[in-house]
């Protein structure tokens, strides 16, 4: 019998940003409700896209579609609070790019949530995919973390 692999932790994440909760993203059990965190991951990816890849969202020629995303859940999340999201490259592919994305209380370790999400990047014009621009390409590369056992 093989040990479990142990949860990657927020020294995982090449890239942690800060997110707020805000009053709608609880549901009627107290807690945010878990298709919430999708949006909470999605904003932090193309914000790291944007920022560090030179994305253009409103104009560019290409853009990046999630095309497979699942969460597992370890620990609810609250309004009012902050979360930290984590992001790593877990698989780079030519046209599309596999994500970690990890959420964790502040100044926690261990996350609350651990995602997997993928992106395809398409030609705008054609909905096609297409080759990941170099900038983007460059901005990923940063992320890539080594494979995790299993």
């Amino acid at each position: 019998m093989t040990e479990p692999t142990a949860r990657p932790t927020r020294a995982d994440f090449g890239y942690v940003r800060p997110v707020s909760t805000r009053w709608t993203d609880n549901d009627i059990y107290g807690h945010v409700n878990n298709a919430i965190y999708y949006q909470y991951f999605d904003s932090v990816i193309n914000r790291y896209l944007i920022e560090e890849g030179s994305l253009d969202i409103h104009r560019g020629d290409v853009v990046g579609f999630i095309v497979r995303s699942e969460c597992d859940y370890f620990a609810p999340v609250t309004y009012p609070g902050d979360v930290d999201i984590g992001v790593a490259v877990a698989k780079l592919g030519n046209s599309s790019v596999t994500y970690a994305v990890g959420l964790f209380k502040p100044g926690e370790d261990a996350p609350c949530a651990l995602a997997s999400m993928v992106h395809v990047f398409v030609e705008t014009a054609t909905n096609r995919p297409v080759p990941i621009p170099a900038p983007l390409r460059a901005a990923l590369v940063r992320l890539v973390r080594p494979a995790q056992g299993g």
